[in-house]
């Protein structure tokens, strides 16, 4: 019996604070700590999603270091010979607010245990060796010189084994300190087998001249698709979609370029009801990822991403745990909604500050 595909990921593990009851920081008397971090969150949901995954990154040599260890190893992420350092483990405060669109994220993350990791501590080789696919983000890439050399480092290892390599854009812009996206992220997402973002992470990195037309409608949507995929010769782009039609209500959407075939498709607004919106990309990518590798047909692996995603929303913590029958369930369950086509909500989806 053939061995089921392996995915390797890439990237920080950071411990999450949150206050409770959506106050502000620091106002409540109690505060919820966890972990989390957009590769490490695409490692766990592809581990419920059935997928074996391998997830890369430096950790503290300390006990939190440990907990992270054995509470990846838990959700069934394979984490092979874990790089340790003696710097911290970074850090980032989340404070959720009544309303998504108010949500606030500080990062304490300088100087951690993985900003400090350099393109040789890795054998990417060895650890590609049998892997069915590649995932990093932009985030690393706003890390510093040692985090992009490492994931450079990984992207062209992919690349002689002919590993499909996937990257999400992850706009932060607080990350960025000033430093212009577009010199460190074109280089890394040319010839990439699947791009992911989002219209704001696309202008903010990519350059890409955007209108209201693209932000508005599936035919723009799919249009900027087809366009990225010609200027940075992406096999695919996946573009998601978010409109608040209410305080704590969003409708999802994406779209699916495959520049091979020609094709294009997107689906229609999923109403959801927000609970916490962090990962909800994270498991959007890793459903993607999982639906591309059992072959799904375009349509079906987006529809089954976008499902993945809006049930993410509905729970708290950066984790997705949802199995293939509990998405393909909440599929069936659920029907596209009534409601106003794409562009009569309030559009966008700012990013994480």
């Amino acid at each position: 019996m053939p061995e089921r595909p392996l995915v390797v990921t890439f990237g920080e593990m950071l411990v999450r604070l949150s206050p409770t009851n959506h106050q502000r920081l620091f106002e409540s008397e109690q505060v919820r700590a966890g972990f989390g971090g957009s590769e490490a969150n695409v490692a766990v949901a592809l581990s419920h999603l059935g997928v074996r995954c391998q997830y890369v990154t430096r950790l503290p040599d300390n006990l939190i270091g440990e907990v992270a260890i054995k509470l990846l190893r838990d959700e069934g992420v394979k984490l092979g010979d874990v790089l340790r350092g003696p710097e911290r483990m970074g850090l980032y405060f989340v404070e959720p607010g009544a309303d998504v669109g108010a949500a606030r994220v500080v990062y304490d993350r300088a100087g951690s245990a993985f900003a400090n990791i350099t393109a040789g501590m890795v054998d990417w080789t060895a650890v590609l060796s049998h892997a069915s696919w590649f995932h990093g983000t932009g985030i690393t890439a706003a890390l510093g010189p040692g985090p992009v050399a490492a994931l450079e480092a990984a992207i062209g290892a992919a690349r002689e084994r002919r590993v499909p390599v996937s990257i999400d854009l992850n706009y932060r812009p607080a990350l960025w300190n000033h430093v212009d996206p577009l010199g460190v992220i074109a280089p890394i997402v040319r010839d990439i087998d699947l791009l992911i973002g989002n219209a704001h992470s696309v202008r903010a990195m990519l350059e890409m001249d955007i209108d209201n037309a693209t932000l508005s409608s599936q035919t723009g949507a799919q249009d900027l698709a087809k366009r990225l995929a010609e200027k940075f010769r992406c096999r695919r782009v996946a573009l998601t979609r978010r409109e608040v039609s209410g305080a704590r209500e969003n409708r999802w959407s994406a779209t699916l370029y495959d520049a091979r075939s020609g094709a294009a498709v997107s689906t229609e607004p999923r109403t959801v009801e927000v609970v916490d919106r962090i990962g909800a990309g994270d498991a959007f990518a890793a459903a993607l990822i999982a639906s591309l590798l059992q072959e799904r047909p375009l349509p079906a692996a987006l529809e089954f991403a976008v499902a993945a995603s809006a049930l993410k929303v509905g729970v708290p913590g950066d984790f997705n745990r949802a199995t293939v029958d509990e998405v393909d369930a909440y599929m069936r369950s659920t029907r596209p909604p009534q409601a106003a086509p794409i562009g009569q909500g309030r559009a966008g989806e700012p990013p994480l500050r």
